[in-house]
């Protein structure tokens, strides 16, 4: 009789742990946490699980289901990136995935998110090709692409002027210098590219074509100015060693993470544009995740920390909308789907699933107060105002 009750006991154990398991929420997390982008990817890592915390007042539950989230280091290697999440849609079950940092990376998961009919919502990668060519129906992406950053960038330069750029010889730096050519004639900006620099993604002496960009910009009328589209370590105070005043040449650079920032201090006055900076947004969930990362981490959050806290909040508003992770219901609520982040709100355009969202105009401050007093905000630019192209085949 007791060993009846007890095997009794036993299959109704392993039945509730069963049953508890089927009600976690697995969500997948990919990011390249090793490797030359590993400081963007823990930012994406702490705003993500930041995001969560928030969104359901810290029970991390959606629908009344534990949130479990898997998280895998692609080391920023397409071939790494492309098994971990076949590995999370397929022997994890993971119900909707997240990922990743490198654009190299986040290009490999499209097909396999495809494959397994399964949503990917690409965060932070950011080549056009992604919501591009290479698009397809499960891809919904919260980080801006290289478009957004090239109209923002487009736009803070209205003037005449004479512009070179140095770029990472790879999908990020290609895009983005392709992008901003493409942007100047959609802002209506008089600027103009004469020079164009790639260098490999890991390039720590750049004298060479540092060089040749000032021969390029020396003798151009008018004003002339040395753009860096880089990820990762920035050279740009490299370059501002190498004197590019005495010919006339301002630096000029897309935003970037807080330490990165840091190192700008003494370029006071220097302009971009940027997806971020913390005391740009002024909204309810902004404060918190300031005020939290604050408290926790001792400084405020960064670049990647808002973006990982948007993609967050994409996935908590699209299984709470939608009541469901099946994917065509996820689809269907995703499309058009408005949702609030750090940044303020941002959309996913039918189209081609980009979200839709503001960029930053920025001019690095003279009289800094502070350790992290770095940037003063010139204009803010609405999704309404970056003309963004689609350019998938949808």
């Amino acid at each position: 009789m007791k060993r009846i009750t007890l095997a009794a006991l036993l299959a109704g154990l392993l039945s509730l742990s069963g049953a508890v398991a089927a009600q976690e929420l697995k969500i997948a997390l990919i990011a390249g946490k090793t490797g030359a982008l590993e400081a963007y990817a823990k930012e994406t890592e702490m705003g993500f699980m930041m995001g969560l915390e928030y969104l359901t007042g810290g029970k991390m539950e959606i629908n009344g289901r534990k949130i479990k989230v898997l998280v895998k280091d692609d080391q920023g290697k397409p071939d790494l990136a492309k098994a971990a999440l076949a590995e999370a849609y397929g022997d994890d079950k993971v119900e909707i995935a997240v990922g990743t940092t490198s654009s190299g990376a986040a290009l490999a998961m499209l097909p396999v998110a495809e494959e397994y009919k399964k949503v990917l919502v690409v965060e932070p990668a950011v080549a056009d090709a992604i919501t591009g060519e290479k698009w397809n129906r499960y891809i919904f992406r919260t980080g801006r692409n290289s478009s957004q950053d090239g109209l923002a960038a487009a736009a803070a330069l209205m003037d005449e002027a004479n512009i070179a750029f140095l770029a990472q010889d790879y999908a990020f730096g290609r895009d983005g210098v392709k992008a901003f050519k493409d942007s100047l004639a959609a802002v209506k900006s008089k600027a103009k590219v004469v020079h164009e620099e790639y260098a490999p993604q890991n390039a720590t002496d750049l004298t060479a074509p540092a060089q040749r960009i000032f021969e390029a910009l020396k003798d151009k009328p008018g004003r002339k100015i040395l753009s860096v589209y880089w990820a990762g370590a920035n050279p740009l105070t490299k370059i501002a060693d190498m004197k590019p005043e005495r010919y006339g040449i301002e630096l000029a650079a897309g935003g970037n993470i807080l330490p990165v920032l840091k190192g700008w201090r003494n370029l006071a006055g220097m302009e971009g544009s940027i997806y971020y900076y913390y005391a740009f947004p002024k909204n309810k969930m902004n404060d918190w995740l300031v005020a939290e990362n604050q408290k926790r981490l001792k400084q405020p959050p960064d670049f990647f920390t808002a973006g990982g806290f948007a993609a967050a909040s994409a996935v908590y508003t699209a299984i709470t909308k939608a009541g469901s992770t099946d994917t065509e219901k996820l689809i269907a609520t995703m499309e058009g789907m408005e949702f609030d982040t750090p940044k303020g709100k941002m959309t996913f355009r039918k189209e081609d699933h980009q979200a839709l969202q503001s960029m930053y105009h920025f001019r690095i401050k003279k009289n800094q107060s502070g350790e992290w007093d770095l940037l003063e905000l010139v204009r803010e630019f609405p999704a309404s105002d970056l003309p963004l192209p689609v350019r998938n085949k949808r």
